[in-house]
């Protein structure tokens, strides 16, 4: 019996390698050295503070991705086997004697350089780069970070190209402005999406409208808490790293996208979706893609600083603080207890010294997956389920301490605020980046007793210190439809002693 399952197995090995030869799949890299380059994912300004802040750009062969292409297959698979899952060759999702270059949403990398020059809107003095190469092993991209800016500035940015002949390519520009200073006072006011998806966009030809919807209300920044796009769905799978780019170029190619990030500023977070699969731990792959791949590939396609966790201070009345919860957590599957963690030693200790020494009014904890919930009883991989019972008590007894302390979240398709009955930790979820995202929960009798707003569409969140002309600072935290409309509005007041716990 054995030997009859060798054979069939080889059979259907032999089918396959058939099937992807006469594909003839490969996929070519852009080496414009005698053409124009463009910049067809635009520009993203990140990792802004009061001082400083890093530009990002890619060059690319097309100013657009290839919209007109051929549509991905469904991969055809053997009994027993799920796409899910990734075991397949990822070149059985295009169509015969297509390549990649051939596929609705390409967008080829180029060699060339790239200049930025930063020029403050109140000031005659402006700052440049030098011409700085794109990187071929990062997919064509360069971030170039900029330090000794001045608070409190609107700079505008001015990002060149040129091919490797030195031919002049297409310029973008666009516009951000620094943090305030620690102790400047002032009004602040930032949006917050997650579940983003390609193929769940809600404008075909354009993109997300909520970027529309953001880019109207002008904020300071805005916050991707992760789930950028889905790397473990159709349309295609993305099991390698080709598809993995592939998806980052086609998402960063829409309209609205593009036109968004080059007017505010950004801060990036990822999860499970954008990095790996579903609920992903370290050491897993899906299909050649690897966890720690995944993880670069991301920091490739996002203006990133050099820890994953980090706290940003924006003026006398607002702080953030941006956690990870995939590099150092436990496998989902380990049994709750003191050791099993998402957030790690190193960063809970980060977390509870950066808090105790601030003195902001306001401290927003933004995290990719919740911390109160509540959620889906199936749910294994957050803090506020039970399989990481211990470390969700142990932060939310600290979070809830906090004087003028929220939790923001993503991950979850719905909208919600929240309220932890124990510790009193305040959340608000965002909800997905479109309506046709939203789905998967409906509240439970009980529920109500910590959950004080549900909403199950999608939309983002927007949050922003107002100063009153008199009395003092409020914190206003609103759920938006896609179209911008409030939908919810919750206002916190200012603490009466402003800074860390009792």
């Amino acid at each position: 019996m054995r030997t009859v399952c060798r054979l069939v197995s080889g059979l259907l090995a032999c089918r396959r390698l058939a099937r992807w030869a006469a594909f003839a799949v490969v996929f070519v890299a852009g080496d414009a050295t005698s053409a124009e380059v463009f910049q067809g994912n635009g520009i993203k300004i990140g990792e802004v503070s009061a001082d400083a802040a890093v530009i990002w750009t890619r060059l690319t062969v097309t100013p657009e991705a290839n919209w007109n292409g051929a549509a991905f297959l469904e991969p055809e698979l053997s009994p027993g086997e799920e796409a899910k899952d990734g075991n397949f060759d990822w070149r059985i999702q295009l169509p015969a004697g297509s390549s990649l270059r051939d596929m609705a949403g390409s967008l080829e990398g180029a060699v060339g350089e790239v200049r930025v020059t930063l020029v403050p809107t109140d000031g005659p003095e402006s700052r440049s780069s030098d011409w700085l190469p794109v990187d071929a092993e990062r997919d064509y991209t360069r971030q170039i970070p900029f330090t000794g800016l001045t608070p409190g500035t609107k700079y505008r940015v001015t990002v060149e190209s040129r091919n490797a002949a030195g031919v002049a390519g297409v310029v973008e520009q666009g516009a951000f402005r620094t943090a305030l200073a620690p102790q400047a006072s002032g009004p602040v006011s930032f949006v917050v999406v997650t579940c983003g998806d390609y193929p769940r966009r809600d404008d075909p030809a354009n993109g997300h409208r909520i970027y529309q919807s953001m880019r109207a209300m002008k904020p300071d920044f805005f916050v991707h808490t992760g789930d950028i796009e889905y790397f473990d769905r159709p349309d295609p799978w993305a099991n390698c790293p080709q598809l993995a780019r592939f998806k980052w170029n086609r998402v960063f190619a829409l309209p609205l996208q593009r036109a968004f990030h080059r007017e505010v500023a950004s801060y990036f977070q990822y999860d499970d979706h954008d990095i790996l699969r579903n609920d992903c731990w370290p050491g897993q792959t899906f299909g050649t893609l690897t966890f720690d791949e995944g993880v670069r590939i991301f920091h490739e396609q996002t203006p990133s600083g050099p820890t994953p966790y980090r706290t940003f201070r924006h003026g006398r009345d607002l702080q953030i603080w941006l956690v990870e919860g995939r590099v150092a957590r436990s496998a989902n599957t380990d049994p709750d207890g003191p050791d099993k963690t998402i957030w790690g030693v190193a960063q809970k200790a980060w977390f509870r010294e950066t808090v105790a020494a601030s003195d902001a009014t306001f401290k927003v904890v933004l995290t990719p997956t919740p911390i109160v919930g509540p959620d889906r009883g199936a749910k294994k991989d957050n803090l506020s389920n039970e399989g990481y019972r211990t470390e969700g008590d142990e932060l939310r007894r600290f979070i809830g301490a906090q004087r003028g302390m929220i939790v923001v979240t993503g991950d979850r398709h719905w909208q919600y605020a929240s309220v932890d009955p124990v510790s009193g930790t305040r959340e608000f979820g965002c909800g997905p980046s479109s309506d046709v995202h939203a789905g998967g929960y409906s509240p439970k009798p009980g529920d109500e007793e910590m959950q004080k707003f549900f909403r199950l569409q999608g939309g983002f969140l927007s949050v922003a210190v107002d100063l009153p002309s008199e009395g003092h600072p409020v914190l206003r935290v609103r759920h938006h439809a896609v179209t911008g409309d409030t939908v919810h509005e919750t206002l916190i007041s200012a603490p009466a002693h402003a800074g860390s716990s009792p």
